[in-house]
């Protein structure tokens, strides 16, 4: 059976984002206002899901010309000189490749995918939500398999996420990252998930369309 158990906050003494770094090199664990939170390791429902969209999202990016780079945790993004978190999943445009440096990201993403879990349900809804809303990622994805729902949102004026129709049957688009890819949300819930080549055969004979391998 799955477990859930929420992030875990160290004892002791606040510390530096650099002695976070070097203490939690490579430990899914999140840095807020110098305290750190570990992370479960997850569940096989987030891990495949992490695994199938960063691959399907990055084997988009390499047949478009290398749109950039495709990242799991445990990868530190720091947001913030108070914030570095780690999305299960996220992508960064080759453009901003300089914000990639050898132990974290400095500054927005240009994709956020979050795996919901119960533990985690809140904090991605909630502060995670305002924090990348904030730094400037354009664009959020919240996946909850355990419910089998999707929520996309999108920077629209004045720097606010706005919520994306997902259309019927509900399929989601990249516009901002990842121009042109389209993800039909029924794939995520298949298990297994698709593989690859179903996926390219996809989006090689229906463009931009909502086909299901």
């Amino acid at each position: 059976m799955a477990t859930y158990a929420p992030p875990v906050q160290v004892d002791g003494p606040a510390m530096s984002f650099e002695e976070y770094l070097e203490a939690y090199d490579g430990v899914h664990a999140e840095w807020v206002d110098g305290r750190v939170y570990v992370v479960s390791p997850g569940n096989e429902p987030q891990g495949r899901l992490s695994r199938f969209l960063s691959s399907i999202i990055q084997y988009w990016s390499d047949v478009h010309d290398g749109l950039g780079e495709t990242y799991v945790n445990a990868y530190p993004v720091r947001l913030n000189e108070e914030t570095a978190r780690e999305p299960d999943v996220f992508f960064i445009r080759r453009e901003h490749a300089d914000r990639a440096h050898g132990t974290f990201v400095e500054g927005a993403v240009d994709l956020v995918v979050e795996v919901v879990s119960p533990s985690t349900r809140a904090v991605d809804r909630g502060v995670k939500y305002y924090e990348y809303e904030q730094a400037g990622v354009p664009e959020y994805w919240l996946v909850d398999p355990l419910r089998e729902r999707v929520e996309a949102y999108r920077l629209g004026t004045g720097g606010v996420y706005e919520p994306v129709a997902l259309d019927e049957p509900p399929v989601l688009r990249s516009e901002a990252a990842l121009p042109g890819m389209w993800i039909p949300v029924a794939w995520l819930w298949q298990n297994p998930h698709p593989r690859l080549p179903l996926v390219i055969e996809a989006w090689s004979s229906s463009p931009g369309q909502k086909e299901q391998p």
